[in-house]
């Protein structure tokens, strides 16, 4: 353990969604960084009821405040469920801020989305154009859940002198993610996909839409750090893009996951599903001048671990 000094010596800190994708690599950090760190599950306390959001705040009377919990997927996952995926995340992410609030947390962290940003963005994505447009259909009930907590966040500190902060985070990969296919996003769909056809001497495997949209990833602990480093020294209302500052077609994504993982068969595009978003990548310059963040992880590097940790789990 490192010493307890600074920001997060015997903070008591509470993470929703701890138990999560994001949480389980950003629980350790801060832990190790002196803090008192407060996880549960969806079960224990359901952050959609005001009473169980209450009782949560009640019971750990926390200081810092990191906000993960979600009801998100992939684009498959969006398309079926846009109404409990809209009516679940505005209900968490109110309570959650409103109960910061109340018990009067010294920090409060809204980790949002990319997928706020409108459809046609110029790229890269710039913190200025997040209200020029509407979200990209699939995304749009998420995206915009994630951004009304933005506007609660900067509405509260106006009124009430709120620190909160609001994190417009990339997609991410890694250790840990979702692979079931019902839910995941590309990555480790992709991953999955190949893995499994080599197992089962597969000769092709199926990938939705064109393969011309492009994304930006983010390796998990980049986002973890970049978390750490925001809740400590950003303590401004306007938000900010954590990501890697690159874009990658959708296309050149697959042929890279199928040469690393000893992919050998043919890859047939689904065009009847659809692309998503047609382009996305993040100016990330502003977490680098606010707090120091810069992605460390190459692309590669990033795909290769979190294949490797595919295996040894599937």
């Amino acid at each position: 353990m490192k010493n307890k000094i600074g920001f997060w010596s015997d903070k008591k800190v509470l993470v929703t969604g701890g138990n999560g994708f994001l949480g389980k690599h950003l629980v350790p950090k801060i832990k190790d960084l002196g803090a008192e760190v407060f996880t549960f599950s969806r079960q224990e306390y359901d952050l959609r009821k005001e009473s169980e959001a209450k009782q949560l705040f009640e019971k750990f009377m926390p200081q810092v405040v990191i906000h993960l919990a979600v009801n998100g997927g992939g684009i498959g996952y969006m398309r079926e469920h846009p109404g409990s995926v809209f009516y679940d995340n505005m209900m968490m992410n109110l309570l959650v801020v409103e109960m910061s609030r109340v018990y009067k947390v010294e920090k409060f962290v809204g980790v949002g989305t990319v997928c706020s940003y409108p459809k046609y963005t110029p790229v890269p994505f710039r913190e200025d154009d997040l209200w020029n447009g509407y979200p990209e259909e699939t995304n749009a009930p998420y995206g915009l859940a994630k951004k009304m907590m933005l506007v609660q966040t900067q509405s509260y500190n106006q009124e009430f002198g709120f620190n909160g902060i609001h994190l417009l985070l990339v997609n991410m990969y890694g250790p840990y993610d979702d692979f079931n296919f019902n839910t995941s996003h590309v990555i480790p769909a992709l991953i999955r996909k190949c893995v499994e056809a080599i197992k089962e001497k597969k000769e092709e495997i199926v990938v939705w839409g064109t393969g011309k949209a492009s994304r930006e990833f983010l390796y998990v602990e980049d986002a973890a750090e970049a978390v750490v480093l925001a809740t400590e020294k950003y303590n401004k209302p306007a938000t900010v893009n954590i990501g890697a500052g690159f874009e990658i077609t959708i296309k050149d994504l697959v042929d890279l996951i199928v040469k690393l993982t000893g992919f050998k068969g043919k890859v047939i595009w689904d065009t009847t599903k659809p692309d998503g978003q047609p382009r996305r990548c993040l100016d990330t310059s502003k977490a680098e001048k606010e707090f120091g963040f810069k992605a460390k992880t190459t692309f590669e590097e990033g795909l290769k671990k979190t294949i490797e940790w595919y295996k040894k789990i599937a």
